[in-house]
C-alpha cells in the first residue's frame, strides 16, 4: 500500500487560514508548504496512552510508534470534520468527546504541518485499521518516557507529548 500523492491538501498560514492548495506529494517533497493535520491522543481512565504503529510503507517515519490518530485535513474540510473522519478510519471509534489542547507548527527538513492537538479519554473497543496501521496498544506514561530518544517513537510525537502532557509533571 502507498499514500495517494495526488490527494489535495489546503496550504495554510500559521493561524490556519487557507492560502491555496497542494498535493500530498508537493507537501511532502521538501517544499515545506504549511499544511494542516489533526492529532488525537487517546487516554484510558487509568491514564495509559494509546499509540499506533506506523506501517513500513509510510513515506514519513515508517515503523515507529506515534500519536493514536494523526491525519491530514482534506481541502475544504474543517479540523473537527477531519478529526472525526480520521478517528473513525484509523481506530473505528465514532463515539468520543475531543478536548482541543492547542495548535502549533511542526517543522522538519521534509515538511511543515500546522498541528491541531486534541485529547480524549476512552475505554471502549479500539479496532485499528489494517489498511492504515500496523496495530496499536496502550502504553503507560513510564513506558513512553523510557522509549523517548531511542528511535522507537516518532520525533513529532515525542515533542508534542512532552509539550502538552508532560510539561506539568
Amino acid at each position: 500500500m502507498k499514500d495517494n500523492l495526488q490527494e489535495k491538501f489546503p496550504v495554510v498560514d500559521e493561524e490556519g487560514n487557507v492560502m491555496g492548495e497542494a498535493t500530498r506529494g508537493e507537501c511532502h517533497n521538501g517544499s515545506r508548504l504549511l499544511h494542516p493535520v489533526v492529532h488525537l491522543h487517546v487516554f484510558n481512565s487509568k491514564g495509559d496512552v494509546y499509540l499506533q504503529k506506523r506501517p513500513e510503507w509510510k513515506d514519513i517515519q515508517p515503523g515507529k510508534w506515534d500519536t493514536a490518530v494523526g491525519g491530514h485535513i482534506d481541502y475544504g474540510e474543517t479540523p473537527e470534520e477531519a478529526l472525526h473522519r480520521e478517528v473513525r478510519e484509523e481506530l473505528g471509534i465514532t463515539d468520543f468527546t475531543p478536548q482541543f489542547m492547542g495548535k502549533y507548527v511542526f517543522d522538519s527538513l521534509r515538511e511543515r504541518e500546522l498541528v491541531y492537538v486534541n485529547r480524549t479519554t476512552y475505554d471502549g473497543e479500539i479496532s485499528p485499521s489494517k489498511e492504515e496501521l500496523d496495530g496499536g496498544r496502550f502504553w503507560t506514561l513510564q513506558e513512553i518516557q523510557e522509549a523517548m530518544g531511542k528511535d522507537v517513537l516518532t520525533p513529532n510525537f515525542e515533542r508534542e507529548f512532552q509539550r502538552f502532557f508532560l510539561s506539568d509533571k
